[in-house]
């Protein structure tokens, strides 16, 4: 399911609009569906925050997972797999696989201590392109984590696509390693 070049780049640019025509409609969704919560909240990366994006919240909806499935779809690059981390990613490396017609791969925190022992489920990596999808981006360390799994069986990751882009160093962490961020909504966006 290969898409132009043109369909691939649309809004891609690092400094202006994010990903997908439906960004607009998928922002809105987020907020009705209660995904976007403000309080006092730790992250993640350990990092405190007046407002947190639970996109699990969002993605157990079929309509707004569906909407970041296509969003994702519209910018894939004929990447051989999708990845996603676990817990949050699962649904959306899912979704996306099934929209693309694309083998995924379920990327663990940490090697198992028991069954197989494997960090990475699914088909094998060795030499093959994989996309990583993630719902919301803050500092990358998650990701990169997950991008370290992958690459440590041989994967090749160039791009991670993210529901939400928080704004606050992830972009420049994975760009450190060589990853392009596509998020489909920022949070200035978001928060707008």
């Amino acid at each position: 399911m290969d898409r132009t070049g043109a369909e691939r780049s649309r809004g891609s640019e690092h400094g202006g609009s994010t990903l997908t025509d439906n960004n607009e409609t998928l922002r809105e969704s987020l907020i009705s569906t209660g995904a976007v919560k403000f309080g006092d909240f730790t992250l993640a990366s350990g990092r405190k925050s007046r407002y947190y994006v639970d996109i699990k919240k969002a993605s157990t909806d079929p309509g707004v997972l569906a909407l970041i499935a296509m969003g994702m779809a519209d910018v894939y690059d004929d990447e051989d797999l999708v990845a996603g981390p676990e817990l949050g990613a699962i649904p959306l490396a899912v979704a996306l696989s099934l929209e693309l017609k694309v083998p995924f791969v379920m990327i663990r925190r940490e090697a198992r201590s028991r069954g197989t022992g494997k960090r990475l489920e699914g088909p094998g990596v060795d030499g093959k392109r994989i996309v990583v999808v993630e719902d919301v981006i803050t500092s990358g360390g998650s990701v990169v984590s997950a991008i370290e799994a992958v690459r440590a069986e041989g994967g090749i990751v160039e791009r991670v696509l993210c529901v939400v882009d928080r704004e606050e160093g992830g972009r420049e962490r994975l760009a450190d390693i060589g990853i392009e961020l596509l998020p489909l909504v920022r949070a200035s966006e978001l928060l707008e």
